[in-house]
């Protein structure tokens, strides 16, 4: 479960900027906030903002972390990192990009883990570990003039100077079979950063759920029959002369005769013969789902793409409700769906402002931070929706005619 992540000098973020997913003592819907022993967390998270404000970039942040962790094993000693700084500012050149991510493995254990990078080296690294809500502790630090490794860390004695400039000191400890690194590296592993505007990113999971009738199957079909999509059923089909994969999901409607009566059956190919909204759920399916039953965290840019606003409204409910959502899974997106904007469906903490300043550079921050003209924060009975169209909390596009 994900509580916060900081993001500095990377893409369109210059200066330090904060996420959380911590609730605050805010007092609505209580049924999307997760009880565990260090706190109070939220089921989902929405982001608003202009076009190139850097949503799209934040969620980038979460996928580049999680990347640069993920590829640290294969890297050869000369190998460049991926690093894409803040370009707009003669203070930001050759500086470092910073990551760090808290998140919770079990219901008492959290993890602060986080480093900062250059092209050819990384110049610090941290982990800290926190047990309920005792004081946390430092696992090993890293910085310029070498690694300190803790006793609480007695996996990673002894490794300190095998590792590259350009290499985690986690990713190598984990490949020795450190079994807390392996812990953490397995939670960046198992969440999931996705394109709503690309559904062939995650088409194969869904494909393959479907196929296998395998977890998330009865939960997705029961979600496709609720949304009343028209079709009755969904299975995969071989078909060695299709052009892009071998494989073609396939869904059967009813067919009626003049009286309405349901006469037979009539199989469609989902991509030539559903529709795009169809399309988008059914390839969603899998990835959703997988992380709903799996209690994981989930990260969508663009989420209501091709969607009727009831339907992202649907899939945003399963993550807020406790009887769709008893494994605590957490979803983070991004969206220009102003319909969404309401304190019916979120709490003021859920809903965060991706906004450019004078120098372009991202700010973020959330609807129950954010300072009215008269010094207050918005109300919780407020109409959100056109409050935010009129631009009372800012991130909305700024248009001049010349």
């Amino acid at each position: 479960m994900l509580i916060s992540f900081s993001i500095s000098n990377f893409l369109s973020f210059k200066q330090e900027r904060n996420f959380s997913m911590a609730a605050s003592s805010i007092s609505e819907h209580k049924e999307s906030i997760i009880i565990r022993a260090n706190g109070k967390f939220l089921r989902s998270a929405v982001l608003y903002g202009a076009n190139s404000s850097g949503k799209t970039n934040f969620i980038s942040a979460l996928s580049r972390m999680r990347n640069v962790i993920l590829s640290s094993v294969r890297l050869n000693e000369r190998d460049k990192l991926l690093y894409s700084p803040f370009l707009l500012s003669d203070s930001s050149g050759g500086e470092p990009t910073r990551f760090e991510m808290e998140f919770m493995i079990d219901e008492e254990t959290s993890f602060r883990y986080g480093f900062s990078y250059t092209e050819t080296k990384i110049i610090e690294e941290w982990l800290f570990s926190q047990v309920k809500n005792r004081t946390e502790i430092p696992l090993f630090i890293r910085d310029e003039e070498g690694i300190a490794v803790s006793d609480s860390f007695p996996e990673g004695v002894g490794k300190e100077e095998l590792t590259n400039d350009n290499r985690l000191f986690l990713s190598l400890v984990a490949q020795l079979n450190g079994k807390t690194a392996q812990k953490v590296i397995e939670w960046f592993q198992n969440y999931e950063v996705i394109s709503g505007l690309d559904q062939h990113d995650y088409l194969d999971d869904s494909l393959k759920m479907i196929q296998n009738e395998s977890i998330g199957y009865k939960e997705a079909l029961s979600l496709f029959r609720n949304m009343k999509l028209g079709f009755q059923n969904i299975f995969v089909e071989e078909n060695a002369q299709r052009k892009t994969s071998q494989y073609a999901i396939k869904t059967t409607h009813n067919k009626y005769g003049n009286n309405g009566e349901v006469v037979g059956v009539v199989v469609f190919d989902k991509e030539e013969q559903e529709s795009a909204g169809s399309n988008k759920i059914i390839d969603l399916s899998g990835p959703l789902f997988t992380t709903l039953i799996n209690g994981g965290l989930i990260v969508v840019d663009e989420l209501d793409a091709k969607l009727h606003p009831i339907l992202t409204r649907r899939l945003v409910q399963l993550f807020n409700d406790p009887e769709t959502n008893p494994n605590q899974a957490q979803l983070i997106f991004a969206t220009h769906d102003t319909n969404l904007l309401s304190t019916e469906i979120f709490r003021r903490d859920q809903i965060w402002f991706a906004e450019k300043d004078s120098i372009e550079q991202t700010d973020l921050y959330s609807l129950v931070e954010f300072k009215l003209p008269d010094g207050t924060i918005p109300r919780k009975d407020s109409n959100l929706e056109r409050n935010y169209i009129r631009g009372r909390y800012g991130a909305i596009p700024f248009i001049t005619f010349d």
